[in-house]
């Protein structure tokens, strides 16, 4: 018990209630997409995170919470994430929550390779290897003529894509800015960018009827985010990422309650692989981070 009242028991402890968190935020939205237009859902995600984050941190920081040495990077932050999430509202309504978490937990992998081609980070020989395997295990599960192979493939895909760069843009300006203030503005430029899409999908009917969801939503993604932020503030990022993994068991348990969906043998090892090759990517991060300056070269880290 007492391991959890140290700051790196805190921090993982706070790790997988944010993993459990996006979990249900995943399944809340395959439900709410058949409920409410999907951009409605979105632009109501992003107001809820910048209202609530504003209410919460403007009395503590005042102008602190809005002022930023890289609105460029803000901007291009909110817009990395909101590609992010509209991959992942839209493709839900078309993939398992499990496979689909899956799939998405190569994003760390994706972006060490970024940091390596943008960056110019050191990656090691057997990260490489991880990075395969993990590419493996997303072909067991997507393979033609298993139970997700489809054209929708293409939003976890991108999904992938834009989350790593978004990586690889935090972790380049990462001690720049105040956590509280990105939140706020990831929060706002989504909203803002959805204001005038949804006007278009606008249904008055749907939001009364369904305004629970559309809190829930907000509130899940917000709660998650401001989670993660609480974590890395206690306890480094090669310590939490591996429990980052444990989405994928929630995913797809909450897969299995709320729509009796249950992968087949070659998507759990396609799973177990891309669980297994994210931990060990974590695992050598941990590694690489304890030894002295100078003992090698930098790794591309997942956050």
């Amino acid at each position: 018990m007492l391991f959890w009242r140290t700051r790196q028991g805190a921090g993982i402890l706070l790790i997988v209630v944010a993993t459990i968190s996006f979990a249900v935020l995943d399944t809340v939205t395959k439900l709410g997409v058949k409920l409410a237009p999907v951009m409605m859902l979105l632009w109501g995600r992003y107001v809820f995170q910048a209202v609530v984050t504003f209410v919460m941190r403007f009395p503590a920081q005042r102008a602190g919470l809005l002022r930023t040495p890289n609105p460029r990077f803000q901007l291009l932050r909110g817009v990395l994430l909101l590609i992010t999430s509209t991959c992942s509202f839209v493709g839900l309504q078309y993939l398992p929550v499990g496979e689909f978490t899956a799939m998405v937990m190569l994003a760390p992998l994706a972006a060490t390779a970024m940091a390596a081609w943008i960056l110019k980070n050191y990656v090691s020989p057997r990260r490489w290897l991880l990075m395969a395997a993990g590419l493996g295990g997303v072909l067991l599960v997507v393979r033609p003529g298993g139970q997700v192979f489809s054209w929708a493939l293409l939003f976890p895909v991108v999904m992938v894509t834009a989350y790593g760069w978004f990586q690889v843009l935090t972790s380049r300006l990462s001690g720049e800015e105040n956590p509280y203030t990105t939140q706020f503005y990831t929060g706002l430029v989504g909203a803002l960018l959805m204001c005038p899409v949804v006007y278009f999908y606008w249904d008055n009917t749907a939001l009364l009827a369904h305004w629970g969801v559309f809190l829930l939503i907000g509130f899940l993604g917000t709660f998650g985010h401001l989670l993660l932020i609480r974590a890395y503030q206690r306890a480094s990022a090669p310590v939490l990422t591996p429990y980052l993994y444990a989405q994928i068991a929630f995913a797809t348990l909450l897969g299995w309650l709320v729509f009796d969906h249950v992968p087949d043998a070659l998507a759990w090892l396609g799973i177990a692989v891309i669980a297994a090759s994210g931990v060990g990517n974590a695992v050598l991060s941990s590694q690489e981070a304890s030894r002295p300056r100078g003992a090698g070269a930098t790794p591309a880290g997942a956050e």
